[in-house]
């Protein structure tokens, strides 16, 4: 952990004067290369599309981007009706075309705003989209996906967390800076990662009124990036 925590804070350092980009103008400026910059996850999105529940007909995918969790999801459940909801609009062109003909609705959106219907979704996915939000934020968000869950749903989240809570304290002193710096009010999102610890990551899907919340694990290849998985 010393290794990378001082890794990071060189890297920080190195950064420290780059400006912050919003949230949606970042992933649309790199479409091009974004499916090979998320190529060392490819295992992890084909051991969420195995954790999702024989029996689901619906589905949520929140900050879907470019699909890659659904090219593998799809391969399990090729006629699953699914819901995707990003900022992001060319990403989402993308992926309407990767999956012309697949039973498949996307939004271009901020999920903390969206209005989603109640008991809607079988299941919900999040992959690597909210490691860059506060634990109140995510709180927020937690009640509105146990929400739209129906009764039993499975909501599966894949994503960095901070491995020490020196490292979560670091990020945001950090990224309270940057937005300090360059005017940018707290509701408007950014792109800059501030993963939580495990336990805070957790808390907050319980206190979003998921009871039954636990860690799956890790991949042998990745030991920063948590499967967690909670059921409403």
């Amino acid at each position: 952990m010393a290794d990378f925590y001082w890794d990071l804070k060189a890297w920080l350092e190195e950064t420290r004067d780059v400006p912050l980009e919003e949230m949606g103008p970042f992933f649309d400026a790199r479409i091009g290369d974004y499916e090979e910059h998320m190529s060392p996850w490819k295992e992890h999105y084909s051991w969420m599309a195995q954790l999702l529940p024989a029996e689901i007909r619906t589905l949520l995918d929140i900050g879907c981007g470019t699909g890659l969790e659904l090219d593998q999801i799809f391969l399990r459940f090729p006629s699953l009706l699914v819901t995707g909801i990003d900022l992001s609009h060319e990403m989402l062109t993308q992926l309407s075309e990767k999956h012309a003909g697949r039973f498949l609705s996307l939004i271009q959106a901020d999920y903390f705003s969206y209005d989603f219907p109640k008991d809607a979704f079988d299941s919900v996915v999040a992959f690597e989209t909210l490691h860059h939000f506060t634990a109140e934020q995510k709180q927020t968000l937690f009640t509105k996906l146990h929400r739209t869950l129906r009764s039993g749903g499975v909501f599966l989240e894949c994503d960095y967390i901070a491995t020490t809570q020196e490292i979560e304290d670091l990020l945001f002193t950090e990224c309270r800076r940057r937005r300090d710096r360059d005017g940018i009010p707290p509701d408007k999102f950014v792109h800059f990662d501030t993963p939580l610890t495990l336990e805070h990551e957790m808390q907050a899907i319980r206190e979003g009124g998921f009871e039954r919340v636990e860690l799956v694990g890790f991949l042998a290849c990745d030991d920063h990036t948590a499967m967690i998985r909670a059921v409403k």
